[in-house]
């Protein structure tokens, strides 16, 4: 994992980014963190419930320190089903759990930093216990960042507020970019006052793209599967009701209530498909990614080649492509 890691600093990407999904992803990104000596390494995103925020501040830190100050806290909520079934863990009010573990992760790090006492007492998580064996030393790299991913308006509002920035969800399309996300982030900075300079929207959908016309069909129809997947819960059919798409989620469920896996994907027309997911061989994607997300993202991701690094000098070219992309940020500093 060093090795690939060293190859993707080298084409010029800013962050790599690790899922997690059948990997534990501070397991993963300590594994690569000794390949790198630029980018930022990245959870996108840990599952915040399974873990205490205190065991998710030391997972944090010691990345920190591993990687002098590269790493970006990305946190994810999970959906019921998998926080109760899989995880055996108890889930209710994610939104307001999800804030108090945003506020008690900053109130454990200001403790090792100042040394004053651990005070942190909120509905979900109470912390007041902290001592010197316990405590590392203040760090030398200043605050980890801490980025949510966020589909509902609660915590996508949560994100502007208290974050610093946004790890949209891939099930997102440019609308619902534009229309639902955008504005909710906005209002929550407003609530709490602050500016959104610095803060940062990573994300631009599926991306279906590859050196050839065959790797991208076989990125779309895996592009395809995924959108089935999250569009049979109920967690995302506020994206699809943004676009009258309710029926599918129906649809959906029920092909997975009984167990029919292999089929969800065929219930995903083309139509819907080309929403979510911008296709196209290297040489087009730019540009078409351009037209569909230009100034609505500060950050995309790109998956790695098959194969990979065969085809990194390819991979370079299309990561200086993407930087010529107008920003949110640019967009927001043009607007005025």
């Amino acid at each position: 994992m060093a090795t690939l890691a060293r190859a993707a600093e080298a084409t010029g990407v800013d962050s790599i980014a690790q899922a997690e999904l059948a990997r534990d992803p501070f397991v993963a990104l300590a594994a690569l963190a000794p390949g790198t000596r630029r980018v930022e390494l990245a959870t996108s995103v840990a599952i915040a419930f399974p873990r205490s925020p205190m065991v998710v501040a030391y997972s944090a830190r010691s990345l920190s320190d591993m990687t002098d100050g590269r790493f970006s806290l990305g946190l994810g909520t999970q959906v019921k089903g998998h926080i109760e079934r899989r995880f055996s863990t108890e889930w209710g009010a994610p939104g307001p759990r999800l804030r108090e573990y945003v506020e008690s992760l900053r109130a454990i790090w200001r403790t090792w930093d100042s040394g004053e006492a651990l005070r942190y007492e909120g509905k979900f998580y109470k912390f007041s216990l902290m001592t010197p064996e316990f405590s590392p030393p203040p760090s030398q790299f200043g605050p980890i960042k801490i980025e949510i991913a966020a589909v509902n308006d609660y915590n996508i509002q949560l994100a502007g507020e208290l974050c610093d920035g946004l790890r949209a969800h891939p099930f997102a399309t440019p609308a619902y970019m534009r229309d639902v996300i955008w504005p909710n982030v906005e209002r929550g900075a407003a609530r709490s006052g602050r500016s959104l300079d610095t803060f940062r929207m990573i994300g631009g959908g599926f991306i279906a793209t590859g050196p050839d016309e065959a790797s991208v069909q076989q990125a779309r129809e895996e592009a395809r599967y995924r959108i089935a997947f999250y569009g049979s819960t109920r967690t995302y059919l506020p994206v699809l009701a943004h676009h009258g798409w309710d029926a599918l989620n129906g649809e959906l469920h029920q092909l997975v209530a009984h167990g029919r896996w292999n089929d969800i994907a065929t219930a995903v027309p083309d139509a819907i498909l080309d929403e979510f997911c911008v296709a196209g061989v290297y040489e087009t994607i730019v540009e078409r990614f351009r037209e569909r997300m230009g100034g609505l993202t500060d950050m995309v991701t790109l998956p790695l080649p098959d194969g990979f690094p065969d085809g990194a000098e390819q991979f370079t070219e299309l990561v200086k492509g993407f930087r010529s992309v107008e920003t949110a940020r640019e967009r927001r500093v043009a607007q005025g």
